[in-house]
C-alpha cells in the first residue's frame, strides 16, 4: 500500500556525551528530517546541551516524557519550550489536567511548538499494561490516551507503529503520530516490543519515525541513515 503521507527521520541521541552527540548528528543530518534528544542526554547536559544541539539547524525533538503534578509539569514545559526546540512531550497517562497546563505553559513560550502525548510505551506488552494496572488490550488503550490527548488540544501522539491505524481512527489525518522502536530489517530489537521496519511503518502512515541504534551504532552511521531515508523514500514512492 502506498502512504498517503510523507514520513520524516530523526535520528535518537541517546548519549550523555555532549562531543559524541555532535559528531553523529553533524555525520547524519545531510540525510535526516530531525535530531531527538532524550532523558539521557538532557540529565547529563542540561540547557546548554540542548541549545548546542539545536543550533545545528534541524528541528529537534526533546523527549522529555513529563509526568508529575499540573504545576510541575507546567514549569518544566515552560523551561523546555525556551531552548528553541521544535517539540517535546509528556504522558497522556498524567490526565486531562496535566495536559491542559502543559499546553499551556509552552505555547505561552513559543506558539508554535509541537506538543505530544506518549501513549503506551514501544518496552511494554499487554502483559506489562496488567502488570501496573492498565486496561487493555494494548491497542484500545492507546487509542484511549491518544483520543485524551486530541481533545485536550495536544498536537500528536508517540505510540507504536502497529498502533498507527487506531490512533489515525481516533483522532484523524491532521494529528502527528511520532513512532519509535524503527528497526530496519535485521536489527535486534534490544528493549523495544512492538516495532517495524522503515518502510512498514511508512506505508502504515507515520508522521515521523525515530531511529537510534541501528544508526547511532553502525560502524558509519552517515550511510546507516542514508539507508533507511532511501527506504523511506522507495516507501512513498511505490
Amino acid at each position: 500500500m502506498k502512504p498517503t503521507r510523507s514520513s520524516q527521520l530523526f535520528i535518537a541521541l541517546d548519549t550523555p556525551d555532549l562531543p559524541e552527540a555532535l559528531r553523529l548528528a553533524r555525520a547524519v543530518k545531510p540525510f535526516v528530517h530531525g535530531l531527538k534528544i532524550g532523558l539521557e542526554f538532557l540529565t547529563a547536559n542540561g540547557p546548554d546541551g540542548a541549545r548546542r544541539i539545536v543550533e545545528l539547524g534541524l528541528p529537534v525533538f526533546a523527549d522529555t516524557k513529563f509526568h508529575d503534578i499540573p504545576n510541575t509539569v507546567a514549569g518544566a514545559s515552560r523551561a523546555i519550550a525556551s531552548l528553541g526546540v521544535a517539540m517535546f512531550n509528556i504522558h497522556a497517562s498524567g490526565g486531562a489536567a496535566m495536559i491542559a497546563a502543559s499546553r499551556e505553559a509552552a505555547r505561552g513560550v513559543n506558539p508554535d511548538i509541537k506538543l505530544l502525548a506518549v501513549t503506551v510505551l514501544t518496552s511494554m506488552n499487554g502483559a506489562d499494561l496488567d502488570a501496573v494496572g492498565q486496561r487493555g488490550p494494548l491497542g484500545e488503550q492507546v487509542a484511549r490516551l491518544a483520543g485524551l490527548a486530541h481533545r485536550e488540544g495536544v498536537d500528536g501522539v508517540v505510540c507504536g507503529a502497529s498502533e498507527i491505524g487506531a490512533v489515525r481512527a481516533a483522532c484523524g489525518e491532521k494529528f502527528l503520530i511520532v513512532v519509535p522502536g524503527i528497526r530496519p530489517e535485521g536489527s535486534a530489537n534490544a528493549d523495544q516490543r512492538r516495532t517495524m521496519t522503515p518502510g512498514e511503518a511508512a506505508r502504515a502512515g507515520a508522521d515521523v519515525l525515530v531511529v537510534g541504534r541501528p544508526i547511532t551504532a553502525a560502524r558509519d552511521p552517515g550511510e546507516a541513515a542514508h539507508a533507511i531515508a532511501r527506504e523511506l523514500e522507495h516507501a512513498i514512492a511505490a
